[in-house]
């Protein structure tokens, strides 16, 4: 669709958040009652409510004129096609064909993508299978009980996220995650570790990943000196394409899974990044985390925009990012085990749209993707919570509710689902000026002291929030809420006109690396003057120790 249409649909939705009032949400329930059922809707096992956010029927109708002149419907067809939607990079980003039926048609322009990746999946399990029943085993011939995953980034967040909210004491292994390059965390990580007992992968495309190779490095020296150095390449695995860098490293082909660049790395968990939770929850689970991914694919390109969850979240964000001016989005999953979403979240929101220039490399006109940060209810309640109810700027949240626990404890998850429900409503309510002077008035304080706190106590409400919730958490429902948010991702890259599958800003602080380690090591001095000065003072601290 031509340009100057998209912009038009701009300037009624930019109009419409400078009319006063247009963050008010409130008023819409006093109008409507049935504003919940109308503001409602269902993808599968997911249900999603906006009727706690400002978007009113005449302001979705322009959000939805919106996507139709940024043609999302269009760019989501195309993404599905194998088309180049990548256009910095000229790739496709099919990571729907990961989780596709083996009769899918998925293609990267002349490949068969969907015959790469069930090639793929069939060697991963049959691998799996392999190691669960023993016919794999460590270089001492115990049984391994333990795997540990060496990735960054999209090697990391995504697997270490499912792994934490779906494993249980049932499941055939342990999963463990190493990613900061700080050997801390090795330390922390080696000591719940036998080297006799564990399955080392380490996940890097390319196989030069600085922080990876270094952790690599370390274990692999750990495992020789338990095992043996001929032994060493029987605890590892690598989910790579280099097969020259890992055969150098003692790993052997058929121990290599790799996955193509039309898979971006915070879009591959459901690739052979993903070999940590098929082995750790079983292959079974994986398939089912993989099906649910696909139910969310086969919504997003049918469901029509105004009942498409993935869509509806996303002009939902725009109208909080650009026609109201809102910087950031909270996450509260009201569930342990979604602990590690945020920062999932955080990588495959930020990373995929934190840009300042449009497809055509010119500067953007507006405001494109938020800051995204969050922790599980109720801990969030007692961190950060003070500034979405009563901070200077409105911080829209994604409360994520589960309705069934995993656990007998009834009364535990009734005041967990009670308190995410609650947190809702205060957001939206708030609390005026003349409520809490009642409120103060009942419990015997005088007008002084109304007075001096009164205006401390005051809440603002209209704060927005929208309620996602799933019958209980499994493997196919998490399948189905990552997909909702890439997805999501996807339908703001069109709205943007963004490119939401490079991430060239990942680059710069890692090329400079590599001079201030010359520098830290002696062989060199530091450029920037800024720097310095702390490499000096680094180095004078360092020899004094």
């Amino acid at each position: 669709m031509p340009r100057h249409a998209a912009e038009a649909a701009w300037s009624v939705v930019e109009a419409l958040g400078r009319r006063p009032g247009a963050a008010a949400i409130r008023p819409l329930f006093a109008a409507a009652p049935d504003r919940p059922a109308r503001m409602t809707r269902r993808a599968g096992d997911i249900l999603l409510d906006l009727s706690r956010t400002s978007v009113s029927a005449e302001i979705l109708d322009a959000l939805l004129a919106l996507a139709r002149a940024a043609d999302m419907e269009g760019f989501l067809a195309r993404m599905a096609a194998g088309a180049p939607v990548n256009a910095t990079e000229g790739r496709a980003a099919l990571h729907m064909a990961l989780r596709a039926p083996p009769e899918a048609t998925f293609r990267a322009g002349e490949e068969d993508a969907t015959a790469a990746v069930q090639g793929t999946l069939a060697a991963m399990r049959g691998f799996v299978a392999r190691i669960h029943d023993g016919t794999l085993k460590g270089a001492t011939g115990l049984r391994f009980t333990d795997v540990l995953n060496i990735g960054i980034g999209g090697s990391d967040l995504g697997p270490a996220m499912a792994a934490r909210a779906l494993w249980t004491p049932t499941c055939p292994m342990r999963a463990h995650y190493l990613a900061n390059v700080d050997a801390h965390a090795w330390e922390e990580v080696r000591a719940r570790l036998d080297p006799a007992r564990t399955l080392v992968l380490v996940a890097s495309k390319t196989f030069t990943t600085q922080e990876t190779m270094t952790n690599a490095a370390l274990v692999r020296a750990w495992l020789a000196a338990a095992v043996g150095e001929a032994g060493a390449g029987a605890h590892l695995a690598a989910l790579s394409t280099n097969l020259p860098a890992t055969a150098a490293f003692g790993i052997a082909p058929e121990r290599v899974f790799g996955f193509r660049d039309w898979v971006g790395g915070r879009f591959s968990m459901w690739s052979a990044i993903g070999l940590s939770l098929a082995l750790a929850l079983g292959w079974d689970a994986f398939a089912r985390l993989l099906a649910g991914a696909r139910a969310m694919d086969e919504h997003v390109l049918s469901a029509p925009l105004a009942d498409n969850l993935p869509a509806l979240l996303a002009l939902a964000e725009v109208w909080h990012v650009d026609a109201l001016g809102y910087p950031a989005r909270a996450v509260l999953p009201y569930d342990e085990r979604l602990a590690r979403l945020p920062a999932h979240l955080q990588q495959l929101e930020m990373e995929s749209l934190g840009k300042r220039v449009a497809l055509d490399g010119s500067l953007l006109a507006r405001a494109s993707g938020p800051v995204v940060f969050g922790e599980p209810g109720t801990n969030a309640q007692h961190s950060f919570m003070q500034l979405l109810h009563q901070g200077t700027t409105p911080v829209p949240a994604d409360i994520i509710l589960v309705a069934n626990p995993d656990h007998p404890h009834a009364d535990s998850h009734r005041k967990l689902l009670a308190n995410g429900l609650a947190q809702a409503e205060a957001l939206l309510r708030g609390k005026d000026a003349a409520a809490v002077e009642a409120e103060m008035r009942a419990a015997g304080a005088d007008a002084a002291a109304v007075a001096r706190l009164l205006p401390h106590r005051v809440f603002p409400g209209d704060r927005p929030s929208a309620l996602i919730l799933l019958p209980r958490l499994d493997a196919f429902t998490l399948g189905q809420l990552v997909a909702l948010y890439e997805h999501k991702v996807a339908c703001l890259g069109a709205l943007w006109g963004i490119n939401p599958f490079d991430q060239w800003g990942v680059e710069l602080g890692k090329q400079l690396a590599g001079g201030v380690l010359a520098a830290l090591e002696g062989r060199g001095s530091a450029r920037d003057p800024a720097t310095a000065p702390l490499v000096a003072e680094i180095l004078r601290l360092q020899a004094r120790a």
